[in-house]
C-alpha cells in the first residue's frame, strides 16, 4: 500500500523541556520522527518549547517553532502553516494532551488537520482509566479491582469497598504524577487531592493494592492492517510499588516461565487490538502474582513512552522512525530492518544478551526529600548496560551511573545485618546494595525476599555475584582463569583491586599482560541469524571481535552519561553536532555513551556506537579497539560536560591522543589557585576568596572578607555543594556538611556580590583569535546558579563599553588558559566593575540556547576546532559569521529569553527559593522582538499556567527588598491586579500610595472575625501571582509555607525583585495581545538579512 499520498506536511508536537517523568527519551523519538518525515519528502513543522534539544535546530524540521506548547499557540502555528495532519504521539504527555484539547475545542476540523499515529478514540481508551479497564475486561483479561472518582467523598465512599492500602492513579497525567499509595484516610486525602488536581479530566482511578507482585512491560506496535510486532518485554526488579521509571529494570524478562509470558503477550495484542492503536507503538504494564501467576493489566500508554526509547536501545529496533512510517500510511511488512537490511519491520527482534536499565536520583539537591520510592517518578535519568549475562550487565549498570557508593561493594568493616534488614524494607536509591550486604553476610534469600518481595532468582544471581567476591579476595593468588572468570561477571578493576588491596592500575597491567581483554559484539536485531550493518557495540570477554577494520581516521567523542542536574541534555547536544560535524568533515566519528535516552546513542547518529560505562578502564578498553582498527586522530573530552573532562588527564597519562583544549588547560581554569594567577596575570579583578581546610581557616576568611560568603568545593559541577552563608554558625555547619562533596579538595570561600548583575559568555577560542558567541544577562542577581536564572540574549541593559570589556576579558582568559575551542565564563557586574566568577573550558549548558538564539552552531564550530580549524577558516566555510559576533549583534536581533523550568511538585516539602546550587532539570526558550513578549513566553512554557493577566497578587518581601518592589508593584496595580500582602510589606505600599488588602501570616493564624492567612488563601484558590522575596536568616518559615503552597497550587511564584520587574514587562505584553509565533527558520533569516545590511 504505501505512503499515503494525501498528507504533504505533517505538525510534530514536542514534549517541552526536561521534567522528571519526561525526560529527552522523547526528545530521541521526536527528533528521530522529523528526520524519517522529512527523508519522506514531507514538510515538517515543528512546536517545541526547549532550546536544549537538537530537535529544535533549524534543520530536522522545516518551520520549528521554539514556542509554548499551549493549545491557544499551537493553534495560532496551525493558522499559519495549515498542515495536513497533527502527529502527537511522539512527544509525551504533553503532546498527547494538547491534541486532545485541539480536537476537543474544534481547532483540528476548523483547519481540516487529520490526526495520524492515534485517533482521539483510541486516546481516550488508552488513557482513560474507566474506558480502559471495560476493554480489558471485554478482550477476557483482568484488572485490579477499583473505582473511578471525581471527588475526595467519591475516594472516601469506594475505599469502603476496597480497603486499605489502596493506589490512587490520576488519569491523563505522566511520570506517576500526582499517583500514590494511601494506607489510610489521611494518606488518601494527600494523594487523591493531589491526583484530582494534577489530572486534567479532574479523575482518579482508586484500585485494590498490588503492593509485592511483579511487574512487567510490554513494547507492542500495529499497523493498519492489523499486523502486530511485541518489539521487547521488560521486568522491573522492584516489585510493584515502585514507579517503573525509578526500578531497575532488566529486559527481556527473565523470570517468566514460557506460560506466563504467551498469556502476556496474547493478552497485550487483544488490547493494543481492542484500544484501536493501528499506526504506531504502545506501552502495556503488567502485574503477576509470584505464587499463583495470577494476570493483571495495569495501564497503556497509547504513544511512544519512556520505555520506548529503552527498548528501542536495547534491541536496536528504532520504535520512533517505524512510528512514524506507520503514522504516514507504511505498513510493518513494507519498513525494511536498517541494522540487517534484509529484514522487514515485521520481524520481531531477538535478543541475545541482557539489558540492565539503573535509575539516577537527584536527592542530594534536595535535602529534606522524600527519598522513599513510591508510584510518582522521582529519578533524574538513567543508565543502560548491555552484557551477556545478568550479572555483567547488572554491574556495568550500576557503575555508569556514576554515582558514589552505587558499584557492589565489600567492605572490611560492613554495617550489622540487623541495621541492613531494618533498612531494606523501605524502597529507596541504594536499597540494591544493602541487599547484596546482607546477603554477604549471610541472610537467607527466603529472608531478603520476605522483607522486599525482590524476585529469588534476582537474589541468586546477587548471592553468585557475592560467592565470585569472596573467591577472588580469598584466592592465593589471582590466576588468569579466575581473573577471565571475574571479568565475565561483571567485576571492574576498581572492584578486583579492592578486594585485593592494590591498585586499579596495577590489576589492569596484570589483565593487559595476560591478554585478558573485553571483544565488542553488535546489536543486531536478530541473534546473529543475519548479518549486521549498524556498528552498535558492546563490551563482553567473549573469544571473538566483531569491531570491523577502517581506513578512515577516526575521532571518538565521549558522551555525558546518564542524565542529572546539571549535566543534562545541553551537554548530549553538543556531542551530537561534534559527530555530526566531523562525519561531514570526512572523519569516522565514535561515541561512547550509557545514556538510552537521548540522540547521541541512536544507532545511525555515529559512524560507531559503544554502549559503554564512562569509566577510565572501560573508555580505554574502546580507545584500543578503535586503535587497533584503523588510525585514530584522537578523543575529545571537552562536550559531554564534567563526566568526561574529569577523565582527560587520567586518559592523557595513559598515552591516549586528546583533541582540542588539554588536561593542563582544563586544570588552569578549575583550580582556584592557578586561576586566580591567570586572572592577576591578566590584571582582571576576582571576588576577594579565600581556601580553607578547616573551619577554624573558614572562619578566618569569612571574617577578613565580611558576611556574606558564598562557600562551595573545588571541581564541582551544577554548583553541586554550594550555599550563600550569613554568619559563622552556617558556615561550621555546612563546613562540616560540604567535605563529602568533594574530599580530595578544600573549601572555597568568596565575598557574595550582592546586588550583581550576573552575566554568561559563551566563547570560541583557537589560540589565536577569539569568536564571542553569546553574552547573556540573569534577569536574577548573582548568587543564583546560572543554571536556574532566567537569562536574555541580547542583553538587555548592557551597554557597547561592558560589552567591549567583556570580550577583552574573555579572550585574555581564554589566552591564560590556553583554550581550544568552547569557553564559558561568568562574571558578575556591579558599581560598574566587571568581576569574574568563573570560567569552564568546556562546551557549558547554554551553548544550545545561544546557538538557537543566534543562528550559530557553536558546538560544531568546537568540534571542527578541536581537529585543527581555525575561527578563519570557519567564517570562510561560513559555520561562522564572515564578521562580528555576539558584542556587536545588529539592532533588530531578535531577543531570546530562556526560563528554567524546576521539580519541585516531585518533592513535597522542599523549599523553592533559589540559590547557588542548582536544581532546575530543563529549561524553555521565548524567542520575539522584545524582551516582555519573549518573557511571557518563557513563562508560558515553564508554568502550565503561564503568567496571568489579572486577578490577586501576594506580595511579601524582605526588608531589603521594599524599596525596589514599589515601582513593579505600582504597575501591577495599574494593570489591574488586586494587590494584597502582609502587614510589614502593605505598610510601606500605603506610605507610598498603594492600597493592599492585609492578610496574616500563616504562622499568626486565622483571625479573630475569620481573616484570611497567605497560605490559607492561596490554598482556597483566591491568589493567582506570589512575590515572596526570601529573607536572608531569620524566620523563613512563613516564606517557605507560601512557596510550597504556591508549588501545590501550581501559582506562579517569584522570588527575587528583578524577576517581578521580568514578569511585570511579561504581563504588559500579554495584555496587549499582540502575541504572534514565528519560526527559529524565520528569525534566523531575519538576523542573516541584518547582518548582511551592515
Amino acid at each position: 500500500m504505501g505512503k499515503r499520498t494525501d498528507i504533504n506536511s505533517v505538525l510534530v508536537i514536542g514534549s517541552g523541556p526536561i521534567v522528571i517523568g519526561q525526560a529527552c527519551e522523547f526528545d530521541y523519538s521526536g527528533t528521530q520522527a522529523c528526520r524519517v518525515l522529512k527523508a519522506e519528502g514531507l514538510r515538517v513543522i515543528l512546536v517545541n518549547s526547549n532550546p536544549a534539544t537538537i530537535m529544535t535546530d533549524p534543520e530536522f524540521a522545516d518551520a520549528t517553532y521554539i514556542e509554548p506548547i499551549t493549545p491557544g499557540i499551537v493553534e495560532k502555528v496551525i493558522a499559519k502553516e495549515r498542515p495536513d495532519a497533527l502527529l502527537p504521539t511522539l512527544g509525551g504527555q504533553t503532546a498527547l494532551n494538547t491534541a486532545v484539547a485541539l480536537a476537543e475545542n474544534g481547532v483540528l476540523e476548523k483547519y481540516g488537520v487529520e490526526l495520524i499515529g492515534a485517533d482521539i478514540d483510541a486516546i481516550q481508551r488508552g488513557e482513560n482509566r474507566e474506558l480502559f479497564k471495560q476493554i480489558v475486561d471485554k478482550v477476557g483479561a483482568e484488572s485490579a479491582r477499583s473505582a473511578v472518582c471525581h471527588t475526595i467523598q467519591e475516594c472516601l465512599v469506594a475505599v469502603e469497598d476496597l480497603g486499605y492500602p489502596v493506589v490512587v492513579r490520576p488519569s491523563f497525567t505522566m511520570g506517576g504524577s500526582g499517583s500514590g499509595i494511601a494506607f489510610d484516610e489521611t494518606d488518601l486525602h494527600r494523594i487523591a487531592g493531589a491526583g484530582l488536581q494534577a489530572s486534567p479530566t479532574t479523575e482518579v482511578l482508586l484500585e485494590e493494592s498490588i503492593l509485592g507482585w511483579k511487574e512487567f512491560e510490554l513494547e507492542l506496535m500495529r499497523d493498519r492492517n492489523d499486523n502486530v510486532v511485541v518489539v521487547c518485554s521488560i521486568e522491573n526488579l522492584d516489585p510493584l510499588g515502585v514507579h517503573t521509571g525509578d526500578s531497575i529494570t532488566v529486559a527481556p524478562s527473565l523470570t517468566l516461565t514460557d506460560r506466563e509470558y504467551q498469556r502476556m503477550r496474547d493478552v497485550g495484542i487483544a488490547v493494543i487490538r481492542e484500544v484501536g492503536v493501528d499506526t504506531g507503538g504502545c506501552n502495556i504494564q503488567f502485574a503477576i502474582h509470584p505464587e499463583n501467576g495470577r494476570i493483571i493489566v495495569i495501564e497503556m500508554n497509547p504513544r511512544v513512552s519512556r520505555s520506548s526509547a529503552l527498548a528501542s536501545k536495547a534491541t536496536g529496533f528504532p520504535i520512533a522512525k517505524i512510528a512514524a512510517k506507520l503514522a504516514i500510511g507504511y505498513t510493518l511488512d513494507e519498513i525494511p530492518n536498517d541494522i540487517t537490511l534484509k529484514t522487514p519491520a515485521s520481524f520481531e527482534p531477538t535478543l541475545d544478551y541482557i539489558v540492565v536499565k539503573v535509575p539516577r536520583f537527584a536527592f542530594e539537591k534536595f535535602p529534606g526529600a522524600d527519598t522513599t520510592l513510591t508510584t510518582t517518578m522521582k529519578s533524574v535519568g538513567e543508565a543502560m548496560s548491555l552484557g551477556r549475562n545478568f550479572a555483567q550487565a547488572l554491574q556495568k549498570a550500576l557503575r555508569s551511573t556514576e554515582q558514589k557508593g552505587s558499584e557492589l561493594s565489600w567492605p572490611t568493616d560492613p554495617r550489622p545485618l540487623e541495621e541492613l534488614l531494618a533498612q531494606i524494607g523501605r524502597p529507596h536509591d541504594g536499597r540494591l546494595q544493602k541487599v547484596q550486604h546482607a546477603l554477604w553476610l549471610g541472610a537467607s534469600v527466603a529472608q531478603i525476599y520476605e522483607i522486599t518481595a525482590i524476585d529469588p532468582w534476582f537474589l541468586e544471581q546477587i548471592v553468585a555475584i557475592n560467592a565470585m567476591a569472596d573467591t577472588v579476595r580469598g584466592a592465593g593468588r589471582l590466576s588468569p582463569t579466575l581473573l577471565r572468570r571475574a571479568k565475565e561477571a561483571g567485576f571492574s578493576d576498581l572492584q578486583i583491586a579492592n578486594l585485593r588491596g592494590t591498585r586499579e592500575d596495577v590489576v589492569r597491567g596484570v589483565r593487559h599482560s595476560l591478554g585478558i581483554r573485553p571483544v565488542f559484539k553488535t546489536v543486531d536485531t536478530c541473534a546473529a541469524e543475519f548479518p549486521a550493518y549498524t556498528p552498535y557495540h558492546y563490551s563482553s570477554y567473549d573469544a571473538e571481535t566483531e569491531v570491523a577494520p577502517r581506513e578512515k581516521e577516526a575521532v571518538i567523542i565521549l558522551g555525558s552519561g546518564p542524565n542529572r542536574i546539571g549535566q543534562g541534555i545541553e551537554f548530549d547536544y553538543s556531542c551530537v553536532h561534534a559527530t555530526l560535524t566531523l562525519r561531514e568533515a570526512g572523519y569516522e566519528a565514535i561515541m561512547i555513551n550509557c545514556n538510552p535516552e537521548t540522540v547521541s546513542t541512536d544507532y545511525d547518529t555515529a559512524n560507531r556506537l559503544y554502549f559503554e560505562p564512562l569509566t577510565l578502564e572501560d573508555v580505554l578498553e574502546v580507545i584500543h579497539a578503535e586503535q587497533q582498527a584503523g588510525p585514530l586522530a584522537g578523543v575529545i573530552c571537552q562536550l559531554g560536560g564534567q563526566t568526561p573532562l574529569g577523565l582527560a588527564a587520567r586518559l592523557k597519562a595513559e598515552g591516549v591522543p586528546l583533541l582540542g583544549t588539554t588536561p593542563e588547560a582544563i586544570h588552569l581554569a578549575e583550580e582556584r589557585g592557578a586561576f586566580g594567577q591567570v586572572l592577576k596575570d591578566a590584571g582582571l579583578p576576582v571576588p576577594d576568596h579565600g581556601m580553607a581546610r578547616s573551619v577554624a581557616e573558614a572562619e578566618a576568611i569569612a571574617a577578613r572578607i565580611g558576611y556574606p560568603v558564598l562557600v562551595r568545593p573545588s571541581y564541582v559541577l551544577g554548583g553541586r555543594g554550594m550555599e550563600i552563608v550569613y554568619d559563622d554558625t552556617m558556615l561550621a555547619a555546612y563546613i562540616e556538611r560540604a567535605t563529602q562533596a568533594s574530599p580530595e579538595h578544600p573549601v572555597l570561600v568568596d565575598q557574595f556580590l550582592d546586588d550583581a548583575i550576573e552575566i554568561d559568555v559563551d566563547a570560541l577560542f583557537d589560540g589565536e583569535e577569539l569568536y564571542l558567541g553569546g553574552v547573556m544577562e540573569h534577569i536574577e542577581e548573582a548568587g543564583i546558579h546560572s543554571g536556574d536564572s532566567a537569562c536574555a540574549l541580547p542583553p538587555m541593559t548592557l551597554g557597547r563599553a561592558e560589552l567591549a570589556g567583556i570580550r577583552e576579558s574573555t579572550l585574555a582568559i581564554a589566552r591564560g588558559v590556553g583554550v581550544r575551542g568552547l569557553l564559558n565564563i561568568q562574571f558578575a557586574l556591579t558599581s560598574g566593575r566587571l568581576y569574574v566568577l568563573e570560567a569552564n573550558p568546556r562546551a557549558s549548558r547554554t551553548v544550545p540556547f545561544v546557538s538557537k538564539a543566534t543562528g550559530v552552531p557553536l558546538a560544531k564550530a568546537a568540534a571542527r576546532i578541536a581537529v585543527g580549524e581555525t575561527i578563519q577558516d570557519l567564517r570562510a566555510d561560513g559555520l561562522l559569521p564572515r564578521e562580528g559576533d555576539a558584542t556587536n549583534l545588529p539592532l533588530g536581533a531578535p531577543m531570546a529569553v530562556k526560563e528554567a523550568v524546576m521539580p519541585f511538585g516531585r518533592f513535597h516539602g522542599v523549599d523553592t527559593v533559589l540559590g547557588p546550587e542548582m536544581r532546575s532539570t530543563g529549561e524553555v526558550m521565548g524567542i520575539d522582538s522584545d524582551f516582555g513578549t519573549a518573557f511571557a513566553k518563557s513563562q508560558s512554557g515553564a508554568y502550565s499556567s503561564g503568567l496571568p493577566t489579572t486577578g490577586r497578587a501576594i506580595i511579601t518581601v524582605a526588608n531589603r527588598d521594599k524599596r525596589s518592589m514599589i515601582f513593579p508593584v505600582k504597575r501591577l496595580a495599574d494593570l489591574g491586579f488586586e494587590i494584597l500582602a502582609t502587614s510589614g510589606t502593605a505598610e510601606v505600599l500605603a506610605r507610598n500610595g498603594l492600597k493592599a488588602t492585609v492578610l496574616r501570616k500563616n504562622a499568626d493564624g486565622v483571625g479573630p472575625n475569620g481573616e484570611p492567612t497567605t497560605v490559607g488563601s492561596i490554598l482556597a484558590g483566591e491568589v493567582d501571582l506570589i512575590v515572596n522575596t526570601p529573607v536572608g536568616t531569620g524566620a523563613r518559615v512563613d516564606g517557605y509555607d507560601i512557596r510550597t503552597a504556591a508549588v501545590v497550587m501550581g501559582v506562579p511564584c517569584i522570588t527575587t525583585v528583578q524577576g517581578l520587574a521580568a514578569a511585570v514587562q511579561g504581563i504588559e505584553a500579554l495584555k496587549r495581545n499582540q502575541i504572534a509565533v514565528r519560526s527559529i527558520q524565520e528569525h534566523q533569516a531575519d538576523l542573516s538579512a541584518l547582518w548582511g545590511a551592515r
